[in-house]
């Protein structure tokens, strides 16, 4: 930052803070995740027009996903080399390991096994907009799960642009669009397993550096997702995998996607200001849409307009929900100083599992099993104090003395 600043200063310009960076990658995340789905499918079709011999597409989901999550554990090897120690290894207990194998089968075989059949039955912009029930299905989840209070603007937030979503669909110019095909299903069950994988993460896995969390989790689950795809429809389901053809695009969906959107998250969700992080991942849907319009030529039809507008609106409630939040978390209770809680602080997850959320809600959730710091000057909780204080706290009060 200081060479940032030298610069700066020499031709006359102010360096942005690494705050602004971290607004700056979050949105170039946002962006490359909402391309991944047009990004891949572009590829495969790009393998149909060129076939191998036997007229076979050598560029499939599995052969991408499986190749680009081997090719990507050497960079996030690299990335992370030192959460990579033995000492860190030896730390975990044998239930971290466990759940680190659950959220490898969730978030790394079956959530992108069943996005994959998706994209071979539906459309992105299907895929986007059914994807839509996630948010209000994710605070639901905390709520019932996890105990964690459920936040009404974010909810009207979440029903709003899936509302919106309803809109797109239910307007289409395509009448198949009306139902729902093996690709929204499947789209559906996605978004559960991401959900599932989510809750397991922040249950029991936030003390796991991230980058045993992010190297175990891809290597884990490349394995097990070539064993179950071989087991179950054969090693015909990797035909052509080396193939020319194959490793010529292949990196484009490994370094592009994978590797470059997991460093501008975690940048990102590292430096960049809570609600910044929010408002960014609000509009990858808008985002994604665009996109699959621009290089796939999808056309969501005549709902488009008023749907992203109902979308547009369900970022403003949410923007405005989490602006009263912060205003009412900053707003005094009784003339005492409130401490703010290290991990609701812009910058925090230094050293602790960054998951990247569908619901900007995951980010304000305090880790389990650490203790909430007492305000300065007082001698502790408010049940451990004398019988009598909140009385005569109040007589000062009444007298002007507090």
């Amino acid at each position: 930052m200081q060479v940032h600043s030298g610069i700066a200063r020499r031709f006359g310009f102010t360096a942005p803070s690494t705050a602004t960076l971290g607004a700056l990658a979050a949105w170039v995340a946002v962006v490359i995740y909402a391309a991944s789905n047009s990004i891949v499918t572009l590829l495969v079709g790009i393998g149909e027009a060129n076939p191998i011999s036997g007229g076979v597409n050598a560029i499939t989901y599995t052969n991408l996903y499986l190749l680009g999550s081997l090719i990507s554990l050497l960079p996030m090897a690299l990335l992370y080399r030192r959460d990579l120690t033995r000492a860190n290894l030896r730390r975990l207990t044998p239930h971290q390991w466990r759940l680190l194998g659950i959220s490898a089968v969730l978030s790394s075989v079956l959530t992108p096994g069943l996005f994959f059949y998706a994209l071979e039955h539906t459309t992105v912009t299907n895929i986007v907009l059914v994807g839509r029930i996630e948010p209000p299905l994710f605070l639901l989840a905390t709520w019932f799960f996890l105990r964690e209070r459920l936040n009404p603007w974010a909810m009207l937030a979440g029903l709003t642009a899936l509302t919106g979503a309803i809109v797109v669909i239910g307007t289409g110019s395509n009448a198949g669009m009306l139902t729902l095909g093996k690709g929204e299903v499947a789209t559906v069950a996605a978004t559960l397993s991401f959900i599932a994988s989510t809750i397991v993460t922040r249950v029991g896995l936030r003390d796991v550096p991230i980058g045993i969390f992010a190297v175990f989790r891809t290597g884990l689950g490349a394995s097990l997702y070539f064993v179950l795809v071989a087991g179950f429809f054969g090693l015909d389901s990797f035909e052509g995998v080396f193939e020319p053809i194959v490793w010529q695009w292949v990196w484009v969906y490994a370094i592009l996607i994978i590797v470059l959107g997991q460093i501008a998250w975690n940048y990102g969700l590292k430096h960049a200001r809570a609600g910044d992080v929010a408002l960014a991942t609000s509009f990858s849907p808008l985002a994604a849409i665009l996109i699959a319009m621009a290089l796939l030529g999808e056309d969501p039809g005549p709902g488009l307009i008023p749907g992203a507008a109902i979308i547009l609106l369900a970022i403003a409630i949410g923007h405005f929900g989490r602006h009263a939040s912060d205003q009412a978390e900053n707003q005094p209770k009784d003339h005492m100083a409130i401490l703010r809680p290290q991990w609701e602080s812009a910058g925090w997850m230094q050293s602790h599992v960054a998951v990247r959320p569908f619901a900007p809600q995951a980010l304000y959730a305090p880790p389990p099993g650490e203790r909430r710091p007492s305000a300065e000057g007082r001698a502790g909780p408010l049940s451990a104090r004398p019988p009598g204080h909140h009385r005569a706290l109040n007589r000062h009060r009444l007298h002007g003395r507090c």
